[in-house]
C-alpha cells in the first residue's frame, strides 16, 4: 500500500519511536512530585517544550502542551476570548480555517458572541485586505489564520494580518498544524497551535503558545499542570516523541522539502494532461511542498478513493460526503470551486518517486472506468 495522505497524520518518524521507547521507561512518573522519578521526567518534559519552543520561535513558559491539535486551538480561541472580554465578543475567521476553529467560532457565537467571516480567492488564500478592515472594527477581540489550508495547501497571508492586527491592538491565533516542521512559523502570532502526529510525532499530543502580554484565561475548571492553562496528566513519553520528531523534521526539510514539493509539481503538470476535465486546485507556487488537491468532473469522489484503495494507494478527499454529514468540504465550497470528484494526494516523508509514478500510471484508468459505469464516454 502507497500511502498518500500525510495531511490526515504522517506515519510516525523513527526518531520519535525511539525516543517513545527511552521515555516509556524514563518518563512514565508525575512530573508534578519530588522524588527522583518524578524529577527525571518532568527533566524531560522541561527538554521537550524547550525544543519545541525554539523551533517554533517562542519563549519555553510560552509553550504548553494539549491531548490534540484540536484541543489546543479549542483552548487558544476560547481562552483568548475569555481573557479578551473587555476588548469585546468579535471573532474573525478564515472561510476556510479547519473545522476546529470554526467550530469554536460557533459556539462563540452561540454564547452571544459575534463572528465575521473573511472569505479567500480562487486559490484559497485569505483577502488581506478585507482581514485588515474587519479586525479595525471596534470590539474586535481576536482574529484567527491558519498558515496555509489543509485541504489544498495555499499559503496563508499571515505576517500581513499580523501586521494589521498589530495595528488594530487585536491578537492573532495562527494554526500551524500543515505547515510546523515543513516551513518556518510565520511572525507576528500572538498564539500559535499544532498538532504532533502532522509532523510524524504521536498522535495525542498538540501544542499551545501563547506570547507572553496576551490576554488568555483558561476555558476549563482551573488545573495546576501546564502553566494552567490545560488540565489533566501530561503524557510525557509521548512530549519527548513529538519533540523529537519536530527537531528532525526541522532538520531533514531542506532536503525533503524541495524533493517533495518536485513530485507534487509532477502531479499537478501530469495529471490534466493524463486525464481529460480535470481541475487542478490550490496555489502553484504559495503552497505547502506535500499538497496538491484536484477534482475530476463526472466523478464521484468517493468511488475514486475507494478504486484507488484497491489499487494500492491510500487517499483521501477534501470534499467526500460522509453517510452522518452529508456535506461537500466548506473549503471547496469558500473557494467557489468543484466540490465532487475531488482528490488530495499529499505526500509522507521518504515517499518515493516509484509510488508516485504508479499513481500516474492507474488513476486514468480509473477514472475512465467509473466515469463509463456513469455513461460518461
Amino acid at each position: 500500500m502507497a500511502y498518500l495522505d500525510a495531511a490526515s497524520t504522517e506515519p510516525l518518524h523513527p526518531a520519535a519511536r525511539e525516543a517513545l521507547m527511552t521515555a516509556l521507561d524514563a518518563g512514565w512518573a508525575d512530573p508534578a512530585r519530588l522524588y527522583g522519578t518524578a524529577r527525571r521526567a518532568q527533566m524531560l518534559l522541561d527538554q521537550a517544550r524547550a525544543e519545541v519552543a525554539e523551533i517554533i520561535g517562542a519563549r519555553a513558559d510560552e509553550v504548553s502542551f494539549t491531548s490534540s491539535g484540536t484541543q489546543a486551538v479549542h483552548s487558544g480561541v476560547l481562552g483568548t476570548l475569555r481573557g479578551r472580554r473587555r476588548a469585546g465578543h468579535r471573532l474573525v475567521v478564515n472561510a476556510v480555517e479547519h473545522s476546529s476553529v470554526l467550530n469554536a467560532a460557533s459556539v462563540h457565537e452561540r454564547d452571544g458572541g459575534e463572528v465575521e467571516t473573511v472569505g479567500v480567492d480562487l486559490t484559497g488564500r485569505a483577502d488581506a485586505a478585507a482581514f485588515a478592515e474587519a479586525v479595525s472594527r471596534p470590539g474586535t477581540a481576536l482574529a484567527c489564520l491558519q498558515t496555509a489550508n489543509h485541504e489544498v495547501g495555499t499559503l496563508q497571508p499571515v505576517e500581513e494580518v499580523a501586521g494589521a492586527c498589530a495595528a488594530a491592538g487585536v491578537p492573532l491565533l495562527v494554526d500551524a498544524a500543515q505547515s510546523a516542521g515543513r516551513l518556518p512559523i510565520p511572525r507576528g502570532w500572538s498564539v500559535l497551535t499544532a498538532s504532533a502526529h502532522k509532523w510524524g510525532g504521536p498522535a495525542g499530543v498538540g501544542v499551545l503558545a501563547v506570547r507572553k502580554g496576551t490576554r488568555w484565561r483558561s476555558p476549563y475548571p482551573e488545573d495546576e499542570r501546564e502553566r494552567r492553562r490545560v488540565p489533566g496528566f501530561e503524557n510525557v513519553p509521548a512530549i519527548v516523541a513529538a519533540a523529537a520528531a519536530l527537531r528532525a523534521r526541522a532538520a531533514e526539510e531542506a532536503e525533503e522539502g524541495p524533493r517533495l514539493s518536485a513530485l507534487v509539481d509532477r502531479i499537478r503538470r501530469e495529471v490534466p494532461r493524463l486525464v481529460p476535465d480535470v481541475e487542478v486546485i490550490g496555489d502553484a507556487v504559495a503552497r505547502l511542498p506535500h499538497i496538491v488537491t484536484f477534482s475530476c468532473l463526472y466523478v464521484e469522489g468517493e468511488a475514486l478513493l475507494t478504486e484507488l484503495d484497491k489499487a494500492g494507494f491510500a487517499i483521501s478527499s477534501g470534499s467526500s460526503c460522509t453517510a452522518s454529514t452529508l456535506r461537500p468540504s466548506h473549503v471547496l465550497e469558500a473557494m467557489g470551486v468543484l466540490t465532487h470528484g475531488n482528490v488530495r494526494v499529499s505526500l509522507p516523508r521518504g515517499v518515493s518517486e516509484g509510488d508516485v509514478d504508479r499513481f500516474l500510471a492507474v488513476l486514468p484508468d480509473i477514472v475512465r472506468r467509473i466515469r463509463a459505469s456513469l455513461g460518461v464516454h
